[in-house]
């Protein structure tokens, strides 16, 4: 990554979770400014270096009057190891958090949203899938310049199960009716979410830019939209 050349002032939501736990160190040594939503009895969770700003990430009266100074908001509340069970955490507090978050930053200074959706279309976690397209179609409904990242499965410390399935997807690669999808639903680790986050921090785009899997593990393209070829059915995404 090049170095830095416009320093900002970062409002995190989700922060103390199983990615800001990566992203915020990568934040503050590219010599960000760091701010983190949490809840009153949790600062202890927050790393640190970085300033708490004490709220309700479902409540967006509760933190969108402390989003300024920042000028960039990523949004990472997600209920923690989804699974095809927990559709009504999903809509609990997947769905009402970036409700919330969409209201706060344009109320605020925010000229920049960075959302963690996840890469669809899949064959399961339907339930998920759809809670985290709403988001993105809030997103884009308010006008707000955004990058949207779309993970599959994030690997890393506890996330580890999903490796096993590096010969399922070598060969649903080499397969041509099944290499986009198998591209599209593959893996990246924490450390490649974590970089593209801070890519994406210090590159805000015009409109609402997608980066997905194929970016996210390399070259950090940006696309419009991303095409639905057939996926195989690689399991669950991670938080």
């Amino acid at each position: 990554m090049e170095g830095v050349t416009d320093r900002r002032t970062v409002f995190v939501t989700g922060g103390t979770g199983y990615v800001g736990k990566a992203l915020i160190p990568a934040l503050l040594g590219r010599g960000h400014t760091v701010r983190v939503l949490a809840r009153p009895g949790s600062e202890g969770s927050v790393p640190p270096g970085v300033e708490v700003v004490l709220g309700d990430a479902l409540r967006a009266e509760t933190f969108a009057h402390a989003i300024a100074p920042a000028d960039t908001l990523v949004h990472l509340v997600g209920t923690p190891r989804p699974s095809p069970l927990k559709a009504a955490q999903f809509q609990a507090v997947d769905l009402v958090s970036i409700q919330a978050t969409v209201a706060a930053a344009t109320r605020g200074s925010v000229r920049h949203l960075v959302y963690v959706s996840v890469a669809h279309p899949a064959p399961v976690m339907r339930a998920y899938i759809a809670v985290r397209q709403e988001g993105e179609a809030l997103i884009r409904a308010s006008g707000l310049p955004a990058t949207v990242l779309r993970p599959w499965y994030v690997v890393g410390p506890g996330h580890w199960w999903p490796c096993v399935l590096h010969p399922l997807y070598a060969l649903a690669e080499w397969v041509p009716a099944t290499r986009a999808g198998a591209r599209r639903l593959g893996l990246v680790t924490r450390s490649q979410l974590a970089t593209a986050l801070v890519h994406a921090v210090e590159h805000p785009p015009a409109g609402v830019c997608v980066i997905d899997v194929p970016a996210i593990r390399g070259g950090l393209r940006r696309s419009d939209s991303v095409a639905p070829p057939r996926a195989p059915g690689v399991g669950d995404p991670g938080r």
